[in-house]
């Protein structure tokens, strides 16, 4: 005579069970770390913006940004201003650097109306606009921060990916890679937008040039650079009808 224990009804309820507490203490998990997780995101963006203009903890070499515990206030600092801009409408706003910007791209896709983050920054006296980007690489999304003077002449940049390949794509977020972007314009003298391509093959392999429009691609990692320049390009093209307004 078969155990109860071994029949299938018994395996089916003891599988159900074990499902719905499983389920219910990830739930409890999920719901209880949110607004850790939360917070550790808005921090994140406060870091990268800084970043971008230039406020970080960086070596002779290494990428490092300022700590956590300082963050916040770094960021009260320095971004005097935080606009949203909307069309022809721009609105201040303290939250703007919360604005999802995959979310903005998917509405603009879909004929409605996208919002522009752009965070204003002073440091020893200059004056920093950092727009921030959004787009895809190799394997996933790829995102980062630019930060210009009002030539729309770049003054620093941050990017970063979720799942590049390592040592390949994934240099995107090295410092090396990062500081090429350091004073190369966006504009012609003529005021149009050209952005800036990751070009493989450049004939400036030291970025001396800042007027050509290219920095010098990394090794094994064309798609991803073609992502970074396409989220460059369409991204940071956007902001040109309100850095011409800064001229008139």
């Amino acid at each position: 005579m078969s155990k109860r224990t071994d029949s299938n009804g018994y395996t089916m309820i003891f599988a159900v069970v074990m499902v719905l507490i499983v389920g219910s203490l990830l739930a409890f998990m999920a719901s209880s770390l949110k607004p850790n997780i939360e917070e550790n995101q808005r921090i994140e963006k406060q870091q990268n913006i800084l970043y971008a203009m230039g406020v970080n903890e960086n070596d002779e070499s290494s990428a490092t940004f300022v700590s956590t515990s300082v963050a916040g206030e770094e960021f009260k600092k320095y971004i005097k201003k935080q606009l949203v801009i909307e069309g022809d409408k721009i609105t201040e706003s303290d939250d703007a650097y919360l604005i999802d910007i995959k979310k903005q791209k998917t509405n603009a896709k879909n004929g409605k109306t996208r919002k522009l983050p752009l965070f204003i920054g002073e440091k020893d006296g200059k004056k920093y606009y950092v727009a921030p980007i959004y787009g895809k690489g190799l394997w996933d999304a790829i995102w980062g921060y630019v930060s210009m003077d009002e030539n729309m002449v770049v003054q620093g940049a941050y990017f970063d990916h979720k799942g590049e390949t390592p040592g390949l794509g994934a240099n995107i977020k090295q410092r090396y890679f990062m500081d090429d972007f350091y004073g190369e314009h966006l504009l012609t003298e003529a005021g149009v937008f050209k952005g800036i391509t990751v070009a493989k093959g450049n004939n400036d392999p030291k970025n001396d040039d800042k007027t050509d429009y290219e920095v010098d691609a990394i090794a094994g990692a064309t798609i991803t650079g073609d992502g970074l320049t396409a989220m460059i390009k369409s991204d940071l093209s956007l902001y040109v009808p309100y850095f011409k307004s800064l001229k008139q």
